[in-house]
């Protein structure tokens, strides 16, 4: 589902970010782990926008942040980004993760309506 060249910048050995991405009918689910930072913003871009052009409405495009150790500030920015593309073709964008302190970080960022927070992939997927 990935391109050759965003299959290859994840299976550097340098590179901090791990990502699967699986298809569900008509959701796609990105499970990222490891550090998503400005070293590998390029990288994390291009994942998130390859894979939610493969989700089809109703989708949704769900990503799952448990085992992301760190993510900083511009991983936000892309996530809210395509949150955005993501609404104008009828595919909701929606954030896995059970640490606290990224729900809070999205409220403070003004993304909450943007970019709703679930405890599970399941849920997320399941959800109205």
């Amino acid at each position: 589902m990935l391109s050759t060249r965003l299959t290859a910048e994840l299976g550097e050995p340098r590179s901090t970010l791990r990502a699967i991405t699986q298809r569900n009918g008509s959701a796609v689910v990105i499970r990222a782990g490891g550090e998503l930072d400005a070293s590998n913003v390029r990288t994390w871009h291009h994942l998130v926008t390859e894979a939610a052009a493969v989700a089809t409405a109703p989708g949704p495009f769900v990503v799952d942040l448990t085992a992301v150790d760190f993510i900083g500030c511009c991983a936000f920015a892309v996530l809210a980004e395509e949150a955005q593309r993501c609404r104008r073709r009828g595919i909701e964008l929606r954030l896995v993760s059970l640490e606290p302190g990224l729900t809070r970080i999205v409220d403070a960022c003004g993304l909450g309506g943007q970019l709703p927070v679930y405890p599970t992939t399941e849920c997320a997927l399941s959800a109205a």
